[in-house]
């Protein structure tokens, strides 16, 4: 449902001016009487000015995928309306680019008001912008939060500035990077890489409900999935949840594990000791006939500039494996490859990793399992 004219309030704070900031802002159709859309976002430390403009941003980006025509935003910083409505130079460095990129979304719309409010009639975004600073944030920040889901989806594509702290600058591609569910591999804890073993009916139990997480948020623009069965399996529940169809990517499929596959780490570490203990700490080092960690880095390094390349500014759901999920994180994190060795992952989590045009990226969550 298309709603031709809406009304957006928009609040943002900061808890010492620079400080911990969030923001909140929500969408009503014409009258008020009906909210269609909420979110929030905890920005690190920013300026309240900053957090106020994110809030604006986020607000007209709510509208826009709600396909308004027009908008009139209610907000209780003097600042930003007297500045959006054109009364007020910007001189300050870091609200020009703010305000450029509130322009260009207000700019999808026939027309776009700007009213100022005092604080006691914007007290549903204030709620909200309290939330997000409170830590309240989650995995809704990547997601919108729409009262009205159930009639439209107004998704939230990754149109927001980075998190303040970052420096990041542009509409990040945003992954949410899936690992497949349980097999029998899974459940013996033996190396399983290139081999297509089926999910386990357990495994196929937590790639519903791994599905249904991921569609009652909403705002997915494209599944990619290893050509693995597995993860095919899982990739399959997620896209029949979602009204999508599924994109298979070669270059998602899991670490070839070479003689080692099918084995227990132990039977591995029998087999070939002093390989096996080379492995353990040397990314270049390959298992008997498989493949380094520095290979499928190098793979990976070329599906992050596919994916990025071919969904700019899209959240995307990625269904892969352990290595190149944690790939993708040690990217988004720029770290070293201890990474690979420390990090966790279990059956059918769910990490978001976000990757900006500028060569910025950020990590919003890592391992949740809270759907199972």
């Amino acid at each position: 449902m298309t709603h031709h004219r809406v009304v957006v309030e928009a609040d943002g704070g900061s808890r010492g001016n620079p400080g911990p900031a969030g923001y909140g802002a929500v969408v009503f159709d014409a009258g008020r009487g009906r909210l269609l859309a909420e979110r929030r976002e905890f920005l690190g430390v920013a300026t309240n000015n900053v957090a106020e403009y994110r809030g604006l941003i986020a607000g007209l980006t709510a509208a826009r995928d709600l396909g308004a025509h027009e908008v009139d935003v209610r907000m209780d910083s003097k600042l930003v309306v007297e500045q959006m409505s054109g009364r007020w130079k910007i001189k300050h460095p870091d609200m020009i680019p703010l305000a450029q990129r509130a322009r260009e979304v207000a700019g999808s719309f026939a027309r776009v008001t700007y009213t100022w409010i005092p604080r006691s009639e914007n007290s549903d975004a204030d709620r909200l912008a309290n939330e997000a600073m409170d830590g309240e944030d989650a995995i809704t920040s990547g997601f919108v939060t729409d009262a009205a889901a159930a009639e439209t989806p107004a998704p939230e594509p990754a149109t927001a500035p980075s998190p303040g702290w970052t420096g990041a600058v542009g509409a990040p591609t945003r992954m949410l990077l899936l690992r497949h569910g349980q097999t029998e591999l899974s459940v013996e804890r033996r190396y399983s890489g290139r081999g297509n073993p089926p999910l386990t009916d357990y495994g196929r139990a937590q790639a519903r409900a791994a599905a249904d997480r991921i569609a009652d948020k909403g705002a997915i623009a494209a599944v990619v999935s290893s050509p693995l069965g597995r993860a095919r399996e899982t990739a399959d529940a997620a896209a029949g949840a979602l009204g999508l169809p599924v994109t298979v990517h070669e270059g998602l499929t899991e670490t070839d594990f070479g003689k080692w596959e099918g084995l227990t780490f132990g039977e591995a570490a029998q087999r070939d000791p002093d390989l096996h203990r080379r492995w353990l700490s040397d990314t270049a080092v390959r298992p008997p006939e498989g493949e380094s960690f520095d290979e499928v880095r190098e793979r990976i390094e070329a599906v992050r500039a596919d994916l990025t390349a071919a969904y700019a500014g899209s959240n995307i759901l990625v269904i892969s494996h352990v290595t190149p999920i944690k790939m993708l994180l040690q990217l988004a994190l720029d770290v070293g490859p201890s990474l690979l060795y420390r990090l966790h992952l279990d059956l059918a989590s769910l990490s978001i990793a976000e990757f900006y045009p500028d060569g910025g990226s950020s990590v919003r969550l890592v391992n949740d399992t809270s759907h199972l």
